[in-house]
């Protein structure tokens, strides 16, 4: 493989040595499971009217003849082998083959633009891609110029495959099983994920194999043995990122999981209500869209109102947690980003069992409260497998040998992620409590001084705004300013209800009454001059989200902060910007 001691540290980082047993390696540990869950449902797949299950053995049939056949190719030894699609049994099975094979994986959001594609399809350099589904397909010259061997799973789009594509169930059929079972040392390169891209170009986190196996073993503690049931989990959020590669494909190693998936948005309530989680993983935003859905039927006022209530209380949240498909919910689990305290506190008081993990792209998971341990607004206690330390401005660092090896082709930036002693620079900052639990209070690079001299921490505000009914999206700003000011996204109903001057008025003074409420709760420098509204909705396709759902601050500022000053000049307290 073309890495250089530059493009790792792994090999001067004394943290990242070996700890790990052979058979804690994700391989084995695959084998162990083909060995001793055989007949175990594994995977469950929707199908155009139908659903396809796969057992444990006709997982690792399928995954056996795609090895072979790629081994068959001869590229060289730890090639990149890109995946792009979105969560399917067989991005699971590629992924596997493509470590049986000797080679490393490479997966993409299936969300970013073709643009974003083609310049991380040219940055990895990959001899192979497996398409699935996605949601921009590539132009059509773009599809044409694609040099490299492209493998059509099964749930791909015909329309968006290049012509000369590779189909999985030709190759399968043509191809008979690797007998052999190979092994990959530890500090081997497994996988190279590439971030968000919140900040900017996204940068591609080199992970071993051991980092790998690390990050499921610091999740395993929230599964313990002898449980009277399978877990059973929902694969939605993208393979891409680091947290669903480690809760769902690195944990199945571990714990025996069923895991299931979606078909499509439309369907994805009908998915989840199939699956039965026991155990359910998400972003912020959709546990606020949750949140919100239930309030379109039963205002927070008289919702609260029925929870006192003894028995009604009961049978309510009852009622609620099975609309929302979380009644087999034995963990109902936050990451990706900070979630609002009271949101939190509001899905416990409904019964669930809420808890957050933290975790970056470069560091794989770190951070899970211990069963029975946890605290409302802390993320838990450190993995054994990353130290973890405060350094002195507040930032967040975390030592260890599940970090990343390194950035892929970029050593400058590596040297700069790491201090001298080997910390990787998170930066996030934090503070740790007696019992060792990390808080997270927000990003150093998103805090911002007003033109008072205030530092201003914009996550503690876009808490407070996001607990409304009334956003889909928020972002603070204010750097140079007199007073911080919100940039926003109504939820859609509200969206909806403003097309009319009427329901605007409703809105504009629903928003200004939740000004003032909210100023109430923050110290005067915090306090928001005003709430600028968007007219459009922020999604990936349009860059102002990550594909993971965070805001992307750097774009949005590039989009509205020339008006920056005119919104303030304006001296309103709710603005609505046309046209934008």
């Amino acid at each position: 493989m073309e890495l250089t001691v530059e493009d790792s540290l792994f090999c001067s980082n004394p943290a990242a040595r070996p700890v790990l047993q052979p058979q804690e390696l994700p391989l084995q540990r695959l084998y162990t499971c083909e060995r001793e869950r055989a007949a175990m449902r594994f995977l469950v797949q929707p199908v155009p009217g139908a659903v396809r299950e796969w057992s444990w053995a006709e997982t690792m049939l399928e995954v056996r003849r795609m090895a072979a056949w790629l081994k068959a190719q001869n590229w060289p030894p730890g090639s990149r082998i890109m995946i792009l699609g979105k969560n399917s049994a067989w991005w699971l099975m590629a992924d596997f083959a493509i470590w049986m094979a000797g080679h490393v994986s490479v997966p993409l959001f299936p969300a970013a633009s073709s643009q974003a594609m083609a310049a991380l399809c040219d940055h990895c350099g990959p001899v192979a891609c497996f398409l699935g589904r996605f949601d921009n397909p590539l132009p059509a010259a773009r599809k044409a110029s694609i040099s490299i061997v492209t493998i059509a799973c099964p749930d791909a789009d015909p329309a968006s495959l290049p012509a000369h594509s590779l189909h999985w169930k030709d190759l399968l059929a043509a191809q008979p099983p690797m007998a052999e079972s190979p092994l990959r040392h530890g500090m081997d390169v497994a996988t190279i994920i590439y971030t968000s891209g919140s900040t900017g170009q996204p940068k591609g986190a080199i992970h071993s194999f051991q980092g790998l196996s690390m990050m499921g073993l610091s999740i395993k503690p929230q599964f313990p043995p002898n449980l009277p049931e399978t877990d059973r989990v929902l694969s939605y959020l993208p393979l891409a990122h680091i947290a669903e590669r480690a809760l769902i494909e690195m944990n199945a190693l571990f714990s025996p999981l069923e895991i299931y998936f979606v078909e499509s948005l439309e369907r994805f309530p009908s998915d989840l209500a199939r699956a039965r989680s026991t155990i359910f993983f998400s972003v912020p935003r959709l546990y606020e869209r949750f949140q919100q859905k239930v309030f379109e039927r039963v205002p927070a006022k008289r919702l609260r109102l029925l929870l006192a209530l003894p028995l009604v209380g009961a049978l309510t949240r009852s009622k609620i947690r099975r609309a929302l498909s979380l009644d087999h919910a034995r963990i109902v689990a936050g990451g990706g980003a900070a979630t609002p305290v009271e949101l939190i506190r509001w899905y416990r008081g409904l019964g669930c069992n809420f808890i957050e993990g933290y975790g970056m792209t470069e560091t794989g998971i770190t951070h899970v409260p211990l069963p029975g341990s946890e605290r409302v607004g802390f993320v838990g206690q450190a993995s054994r497998y990353a130290e973890t330390r405060i350094a002195p401005d507040g930032e967040v660092q975390i030592r260890g040998a599940m970090n990343m090896m390194g950035y892929f082709h970029d050593p400058e930036k590596s040297r700069a992620a790491f201090t001298p002693d080997g910390f990787l620079r998170t930066g996030d900052r934090g503070e740790i409590d007696d019992a060792g639990r990390l808080r997270l209070i927000g990003r150093l690079k998103e805090e911002f001084k007003t033109s008072k001299g205030k530092y201003i921490y914009p996550s503690r505000i876009e808490e407070q705004l996001a607990m409304t009914s009334l956003f889909e999206s928020v972002a603070v700003f204010g750097e140079g300013f007199n007073q911080p000011f919100a940039l926003a996204v109504l939820a859609p109903e509200r969206r909806e209800a403003c097309l009319n001057p009427n329901g605007r008025a409703v809105t504009e003074a629903e928003l200004e009454a939740s000004l003032t409420r909210i100023n109430e709760l923050l110290e005067i420098a915090e306090r928001l001059s005003f709430i600028a509204v968007s007219p459009q909705p922020w999604t990936t396709e349009n860059g102002c989200l990550t594909p993971t759902l965070k805001v992307r601050r750097f774009a949005l500022e590039q989009r509205y902060g020339a008006q920056f000053p005119q919104w303030e000049a304006a001296g309103k307290r709710t603005l609505w910007l046309e046209g934008q």
